[in-house]
């Protein structure tokens, strides 16, 4: 992937001015929907240390195992809904992936809270 390719999260805006400043730790994601989209990026290119770090440190586990097989093939996000205020806030989203060639669906509502101005990923409910 260049800077120029579109961002994975599917925003149809360049990597570089979309998810990439996120990843590089130079920018907080300024919107829960915005950590959401730069957190399935980082899972596509398996960026544990920047997952940890949005997660919200109640409820982070202590690594993901991105090195355990099968692994899997993120293939698209869509937000279905975004909503909260400057605290607490709700993403919706389907994540489509394939793990051994065969085609999976994640749909879940995602809570966040935001802490000294930071969002961060608290947890979720499987649709």
């Amino acid at each position: 992937m260049t800077d120029l390719s579109p961002c994975h999260c599917g925003s149809g805006v360049a990597f570089k001015d979309c998810c990439q400043r996120y990843l590089a730790g130079n920018l907080a994601a300024p919107t829960a929907e915005a950590l959401m989209r730069s957190r399935y990026t980082a899972y596509v290119l398996e960026l544990e240390p920047y997952l940890l770090a949005t997660w919200h440190p109640d409820t982070r586990p202590s690594g993901l195992h991105f090195e355990q097989e099968p692994r899997q093939k993120w293939l698209g996000l869509a937000i279905k809904r975004a909503s909260g205020d400057e605290r607490r806030a709700v993403v919706e989203f389907v994540a489509r992936y394939k793990v051994s060639g065969r085609a999976f669906r994640l749909h879940e509502t995602s809570r966040f809270e935001r802490i000294e101005g930071r969002w961060f990923y608290r947890d979720g409910d499987l649709a």
